[in-house]
């Protein structure tokens, strides 16, 4: 399956972590394009001064780790497809350029279902996308969750947040997978 990951999914962190680790456990192949990555980029401004440097070293990993994974929406087809947001026509021509299956987004208004079934894309959240590959393999789903959470508290130290799994994937706008790996 070949999921293409908006930027709006992969700016966060701990969300973009356990698209990734489902990824890596060889639940779907990711597709993004170069214009997706700089939006991400651009995105982690807001976070300060080291936002964008952080984003893009990043960026260079997940790029060497999938380094098919960059896709370049073929020529003309940006220019056929329409969406409510003009802004995103260019993810919709990426997924279709790249045979994607669907789209991974949090942007549910600005993907209408039946636009993207005209093209024989599915619209998923992240929330139910991991929730549903976690019935599947609720053991290397559990893995993932597990290292995104000792990630998340070594990166923390010894003056932040004790984060429990549950707190931490909701705090990530995850709660169904935050609540099938609490359990």
């Amino acid at each position: 399956m070949k999921l293409l990951l908006d930027a709006c999914v992969l700016y966060p962190t701990v969300m973009r972590e356990m698209l990734l680790g489902a990824a890596r456990a060889g639940h779907f192949t990711p597709l993004w394009s170069a214009r997706i990555l700089e939006e991400w980029a651009r995105a982690a401004r807001k976070i300060g001064p080291t936002g964008e440097p952080q984003a893009r070293a990043e960026i260079a990993l997940i790029q060497a780790a999938w380094p098919k994974a960059e896709i370049a929406a073929v020529p003309g087809v940006e220019a056929r497809l329409w969406l409510p947001d003009a802004a995103d026509v260019h993810v919709l021509a990426t997924a279709v350029s790249g045979h994607a299956d669907a789209i991974v987004t949090v942007n549910n208004k600005d993907f209408p279902r039946h636009t993207l079934a005209e093209e024989g894309l599915q619209r998923l959240g992240p929330d139910q996308l991991l929730y549903d590959l976690w019935l599947k393999d609720p053991r290397g789903l559990s893995a993932v969750g597990e290292q995104v959470l000792a990630q998340a508290q070594h990166l923390s130290g010894s003056g932040g947040p004790e984060w429990t799994m549950r707190s931490l994937l909701k705090k990530a706008r995850l709660p169904r997978i935050a609540k099938a790996l609490s359990a």
